[in-house]
């Protein structure tokens, strides 16, 4: 079941809920506003020294707060929005399977490597004190060299949430060379946006000055994007109102952190996304196709557990795709060295030991599965591997 069923039956009960509450409060302020104007009564009564007035009354507001019934209003609301909780948490437990133990298999996993993933992933967090508590109980102490490069990332980044591109600067001088060689743009665009700034809280001539400063390589790389904010000031003062006025933008600021972590990360030789948050993301989308597979599997007294590759695919969304993997259409063998794709003359691909099973032989002719062309072996070609 898609979430949005999910979503649509909360959305109902959060309705039914607000309802009610808000009948409960209607129902209470009409009792007190009741009860008050009686005090009210009562109190004028008693100034007067009449008793039988004050039973009247009393009476009175009896008569009328067992006509408003507020018990039976309430109870009503209340057994209204009962009954779509209930509903509700039917829903949920039909929808997700609470014990998920028979979708993944025993594996024993390299504690060791598992502890390094699991801090490396804290510090890249900036969760440090929580990553140190981690080294600590898991008695992991070389672990900590993971930190330092993450504190010096999360350093530039405070002091770019401040307006303060010194410390982005001076890392991306130091490492000019390798960003060059990534083809990174980085140190330009964080020259670009010092110079906005100079040019938007300093003077013309300050910004000028600044702008001789820019790094050599930059320059004769970059002259077009140079020569555009050297045309800036001629509007100073008046920069938003200018054809670059996108250069005051605040996503600048934005795309320049992420791009600066992305360049971080990539010199450091990790991936910009957490490795850990990849794998429990994917886990997460694959979750439901296991756990069915792992059903249709008990009804017919199999276990999955035991094969070496799973009887139906597990579709994982685009960003969980790294590397090109070719699975045979026929035999759904993943390719390898020993089982490369290989072209037909028409067109299709299939894995190698799927053409040798067609052919029977190199020389002789066989029928491609997908359209009416034949072929043979040897004018099948190797894809790669």
């Amino acid at each position: 079941m898609e979430l949005s069923a999910i979503k649509d039956a909360f959305d109902r009960v959060s309705k039914k809920q607000k309802l009610s509450s808000s009948k409960t409060q209607e129902v209470i302020d009409q009792v007190g506003r009741e009860i008050e104007h009686a005090l009210s009564r009562m109190q004028s009564v008693q100034d007067a020294g009449s008793a039988t007035d004050q039973k009247t009354i009393l009476t009175e507001l009896n008569s009328k707060l067992n006509e408003i019934g507020p018990i039976n209003q309430i109870e009503g609301s209340q057994k209204e929005l009962n009954v779509g909780l209930s509903k509700y948490a039917k829903l949920l437990e039909k929808s997700f399977v609470m014990d998920i133990s028979k979708a993944y298999r025993n594996v024993d996993f390299d504690v060791h490597t598992v502890n390094q993933i699991i801090a490396a992933h804290l510090y890249r967090q900036g969760l440090f004190d929580l990553g140190d508590c981690f080294v600590n109980e898991a008695d992991k102490p070389d672990a900590t060299s993971l930190k330092s490069p993450f504190v010096e990332m999360y350093k530039i980044l405070e002091a770019m949430r401040s307006r303060n591109l010194g410390p982005a600067l001076a890392w991306a001088a130091a490492n000019r060379d390798m960003l060059l060689q990534n083809g990174s743009t980085l140190e330009l665009k964080l020259h670009g946006l010092q110079f906005v700034e100079i040019l938007q809280k300093g003077s013309q001539s300050d910004a000028l000055k600044y702008i001789w400063t820019f790094p050599a390589p930059l320059v004769s790389m970059h002259m077009p994007e140079i020569q555009k904010l050297t045309i800036c000031l001629l509007w100073a003062g008046c920069l938003e109102r200018s054809p670059y006025a996108n250069f005051l933008s605040l996503m600048h600021w934005e795309l320049l952190s992420e791009e600066l972590t992305r360049q971080f990360c990539n010199l450091l030789g990790q991936s910009y996304e957490s490795p850990l948050s990849v794998a429990v993301a994917a886990g997460v989308q694959g979750l439901p196709t296991l756990l069915k597979l792992a059903n249709v599997m008990a009804t017919k007294k199999q276990e999955w557990l035991a094969m070496k590759q799973l009887p139906v695919p597990v579709d994982l969304g685009p960003e969980f795709q790294f590397h090109s993997i070719f699975v045979c259409p026929i035999s759904r063998d993943q390719g390898s060295e020993e089982n490369p794709p290989m072209l037909m003359p028409c067109g299709h691909v299939l894995c190698k030991q799927s053409i040798v099973k067609l052919s029977k032989s190199s020389t002789r002719m066989f029928k491609c599965p997908y359209c009416p062309n034949e072929a043979t072996i040897t004018q099948c070609k190797q894809l790669y591997f």
